[in-house]
């Protein structure tokens, strides 16, 4: 297996035991991602499969001693799942080992042994909670179209958050959200207050509530949110084109060296500049529009709008003022 260099986000391999094209294309080899298991065309980058299974060694060796003893353990922790994935489970297909099907008689008494095995792995108040808060986690994971790196971040503000006792007389469904919140903040994934609250069903307000106590109690650190990163999403949302994308990129690096970008909300500073290049692109596009696709009010566009005008005037392009 041959391995490409992929710089901090893992490494690119050619895959095994798949065709050796692309279905859609059929020109690039196909490889997959080591940091997200995804199996995907190094031409057109179209994902054949997510989530592959992991055939590789799961054991560590920090010593030479542990490199000579080394063996196969099955894949590594998860911290998104209650006993971090490293309990056995009794499978719900009714086969035996050669593939044949179990008799009435064994099936029952496998049925039981299901039930007595799903008991036995909770054994604490502490079990039961993190298995409901980590069922609710996967479902808001996945209707967000957030990564592994987002999930398991959020489990681990959760448990940080259960081993102060931040869960006792709360809602797990609003801590879980917060989490999820925080680690979107922390990994700079642009997914809103607004975005948690309407796939979990909670107020925003209890959302933001639950994440000032984790903010706070748990000493987080957040980083500044890029508002270049917000751009795809707006644009994804309103049908913009790439060429106007890439000006209002530009537009939001103007407004970071002029340091005229500090202290504002990076989503409405993101709307804003992508207004401003649907102008300067002969876009047609309004600021409702876009301000819709970014959550933010057709007020807080002018109000930015101002500020860039400044910018672009010092860059020597100036602005034609558009009514919508």
């Amino acid at each position: 297996m041959s391995v490409i260099p992929r710089g901090s986000h893992g490494y690119l391999k050619k895959s095994v035991g798949f065709a050796d094209h692309c279905p859609r294309c059929a020109k690039g080899p196909l490889v997959t991602d080591s940091a997200n298991g995804e199996l995907f065309c190094s031409n057109c980058g179209y994902v054949i499969k997510e989530r592959l299974a992991d055939i590789g060694p799961g054991w560590r060796a920090f010593t030479q001693e542990e490199k000579n003893d080394r063996i196969q353990t099955g894949s590594p922790p998860n911290l998104a799942m209650h006993d971090m994935g490293l309990s056995t489970v009794i499978g719900t297909s009714n086969i035996d080992a050669s593939g044949k099907s179990l008799p009435a008689s064994m099936k029952s008494t496998i049925e039981r042994l299901r039930t007595w095995d799903g008991r036995s792995k909770v054994h604490a108040s502490e079990d039961r909670n993190m298995r409901q808060a980590f069922s609710e986690l996967d479902r808001l994971a996945d209707k967000l179209i957030v990564n592994d790196i987002v999930n398991e971040k959020s489990a681990y503000i959760y448990r940080k958050a259960l081993e102060r006792g931040l869960v006792r007389g709360r809602s797990i469904s609003a801590l879980i959200a917060a989490a999820l919140y925080a680690a979107c903040r922390d990994t700079e994934t642009p997914r809103t207050l607004k975005d948690i609250s309407v796939i979990s069903g909670i107020r925003k307000k209890e959302i933001a509530r639950c994440y000032r106590i984790l903010f706070r109690e748990l000493d987080l650190r957040m980083p500044v949110v890029d508002p270049v990163k917000c751009i795809a999403r707006i644009a994804s949302k309103v049908g913009i084109q790439e060429r106007t994308k890439r000006k209002a990129m530009e537009i939001l690096r103007w407004a970071e060296e002029d340091r005229s970008s500090a202290g504002k909300d990076p989503m409405g500073l993101a709307a804003s500049a992508l207004y401003v290049a649907c102008v300067l692109e002969n876009e047609n596009k309004t600021q409702k529009d876009v301000a819709g696709a970014a959550s933010v009010t057709e007020v807080t566009i002018r109000n930015r709008q101002k500020g860039l005008r400044a910018i672009l005037e010092v860059k020597g392009v100036f602005l034609i003022p558009v009514s919508h």
